[in-house]
């Protein structure tokens, strides 16, 4: 009997919105509340990204990382005047893949979170182990 093979259609005109609302809620303590308008995404109360429109979205970024992506991947990222002085660059959904966005919005995430947040993320292995008490040596004797 033959088997058919299963393919993954790609989507038309790239990530949507609702693909931006998924990964970000996904990461912890994460809330979506409305910023100008248009949902946000927050974690300890701080805006790491936000939709601007159906076919874009603006993620916060460190300067030189934004500088990065802009000369690698114009076609993906671009700042428009009013971002030229913030830590933050659009990204065209049409254009950028799920793996780099997911990737975006984790560094956006961690650069927002609280040290409360990041400490509770910590697997439980990194926790100090207690202190185990040896037994006194043995003298030996001469």
């Amino acid at each position: 009997m033959a088997t058919r093979k299963k393919t993954v259609a790609k989507r038309k005109g790239g990530l949507t919105v609702d693909d931006v609302r998924e990964m970000a809620l996904a990461l912890p303590s994460t809330e979506e509340r409305p910023s100008y308008g248009t949902p946000g995404f927050r974690v300890s109360d701080k805006l790491f990204a936000r939709v601007l429109d159906d076919d874009s979205i603006v993620i916060k970024v460190d300067f030189d990382h934004r500088e990065a992506l802009l000369d690698s991947k114009p076609d993906m990222f671009k700042v428009t005047p009013h971002y030229q002085d913030w830590p933050m660059v659009i990204v065209r959904l049409r254009t950028v893949n799920r793996r780099l966005l997911h990737v975006l919005l984790q560094e956006a995430w961690r650069r927002c979170a609280s040290a409360k947040v990041l400490k509770a993320l910590e697997p439980a292995a990194a926790a100090p182990k207690r202190a185990v008490k040896k037994a006194p040596a043995r003298k030996r004797s001469v």
